[in-house]
């Protein structure tokens, strides 16, 4: 089975790529998502942690205590730094059993932001970054997320590995600038992943 990642920054497609793969019978592993479901069932996740934001990082209930670890991580990138390398571990084991699962699927996607920042694209056979511009993706991005400033999104995307640079790493883009149509390059996409190898 292939497994092809996609990535791109905030606001560039990601998710409404995903979905067209999706409807195509693709199965798809939305990361940020399952790192949620692992921060709150994996236990030695749970156990490490606990033991490293303290036992208020869980509720008494076993929930997992967002705003506590926030409050952590938040403007404190070595903090960031250690959430991080105890999160993406775990997740890479959950993606490895869930494309497991996936069987008799001929490939699978692994929808990550942080494809290169969190090492997940040495999991991958080849990877796919969506593209906008900055302006399109600000402009998406506001009325997206009316909660966010546009100072909240630009501190985001300079969080984020530097477009060019996942351009650079990528085996395919799918450029979602409002100029292309995205349909015609998912399904080229996806006749060229269903091919014999």
């Amino acid at each position: 089975m292939r497994k092809i990642g996609i990535t791109g920054g905030i606001g560039a497609g990601k998710t409404i790529v995903c979905r067209v793969f999706q409807l195509l019978g693709v199965p798809v592993y939305d990361s940020d998502a399952r790192a949620k479901w692992v921060m709150q069932h994996d236990a030695v996740l749970k156990d490490n942690l606990t033991a490293a934001f303290g036992p208020a990082a869980y509720t008494p209930s076993g929930e997992l205590n967002r705003p506590h670890i926030a409050s952590i991580v938040f403007n404190n990138p070595e903090q960031l730094a250690r959430l991080n390398s105890l999160v993406h571990p775990r997740v890479a084991i959950d993606f490895e059993s869930w494309a497991l699962a996936q069987a008799p699927a001929p490939y699978v996607l692994k929808e990550a932001a942080l494809m290169f920042e969190s090492q997940a694209w040495k999991q991958m056979d080849e990877i796919i970054t969506v593209f906008a511009p900055l302006d399109v993706r600000m402009k998406r991005l506001l009325a997206r997320d009316p909660h966010r400033t546009e100072a909240d999104i630009r501190a985001i995307i300079e969080k984020q590995l530097r477009e060019e640079e996942k351009m650079a790493r990528a085996d395919y883009i799918i450029y979602n600038d409002d100029q292309q149509l995205l349909l015609p390059q998912i399904t080229a996409l996806h006749k060229h992943f269903l091919a014999p190898q």
